[in-house]
């Protein structure tokens, strides 16, 4: 299986919709959405079966046995991520607890232990095609984990298709690092913006360093030209493939609104991205 990533520096490049008009132009068989923060490709792809669900266990989380404990505060004083409240009860803080296991190995009455803790939630739907998704729960600190599940879910699940399609999420942190790692090539859908450029050298710098191909296009590229002529001199000195430039289209908003892609309509913006797919896939094939 080879995996096209789309990733973006930032949010609201455009990845994701640019992300659904390639998984329908490539009539992909497995796709995944590994943005777990903020999912949203399911409300362009629509699906008519139901997902299988299954709870995400991430770090365990520590709980407090009022009963054993003798309050002698050495848990509070030695947790590192103040998660541990002193009152008539000790009690921890599900939300700011690490599950590092310091007050579990401290405690001198074995009153603390760590305890299994759901982190979110994945899902996936199967049927003419696999798409993997999930949802991370909030003050949940694994999202680079749960993206690696997702990954995982989707390869067992279609482990004979030639191609997945991979929408990953926006700037430089754990998610996407696990949506890189095992990746074959990466677009990286830049804006013409001061941020957005520097954005996407962020994202450019930090795919380098896992050694795989990589492309960039620009959406919504009229919005700045001068910007856009930026981006496309960036690429031509560091040798990097320029796959195209979408303009900005206000009726790609329309058809999104709809829960439709770009090229489930005749719009300027699907015939630009036509073209961006198909420089992509041939970079992707060589």
């Amino acid at each position: 299986m080879k995996q096209l990533l789309i990733l973006s520096g930032k949010g609201g490049t455009g990845k994701t919709t640019i992300a659904s008009a390639f998984i329908k132009l490539s009539n992909a068989k497995a796709y995944a959405d590994c943005d777990v923060d903020a999912p949203n490709l399911h409300l362009i792809m629509d699906q008519p079966f139901k997902p299988v669900k299954t709870d995400y266990y991430g770090l365990p989380k520590a709980e407090i046995n009022t009963g054993l404990c003798t309050k002698c505060d050495q848990c509070r004083q030695n947790c590192r991520f103040d998660a541990i409240k002193a009152g008539t009860h000790y009690t921890v803080d599900y939300y700011a607890c690490e599950g590092c296991g310091v007050c579990e190995a401290i405690c001198p009455a074995k009153a603390v232990s760590l305890k299994p803790a759901i982190a979110g939630k994945l899902m996936l739907y199967t049927g003419d095609s696999v798409f993997s998704t999930a949802t991370l729960k909030m003050g949940s600190g694994t999202s680079g984990m749960l993206v690696a599940e997702v990954k995982k879910q989707m390869k067992r699940a279609a482990s004979d298709t030639e191609l997945a399609i991979i929408d990953g999420s926006p700037g430089i942190g754990c998610p996407v690092i696990a949506s890189l790692s095992g990746a074959d090539m990466v677009l990286i859908v830049a804006e013409p913006s001061v941020s957005g450029i520097s954005d996407m050298k962020r994202i450019v710098e930090t795919a380098e360093k896992f050694q795989m191909k990589m492309a960039v296009c620009v959406n919504k590229f009229d919005t700045n030209i001068e910007n856009t002529k930026e981006i496309e001199l960036f690429c031509e000195k560091y040798k990097l493939p320029f796959t195209g430039r979408i303009p900005f289209d206000p009726e790609a908003i329309k058809a999104i609104n709809n829960a439709l892609s770009i090229i489930d309509i005749d719009c300027a913006a699907g015939k630009a991205v036509k073209e961006v797919f198909n420089k992509t896939i041939k970079i992707l094939s060589t």
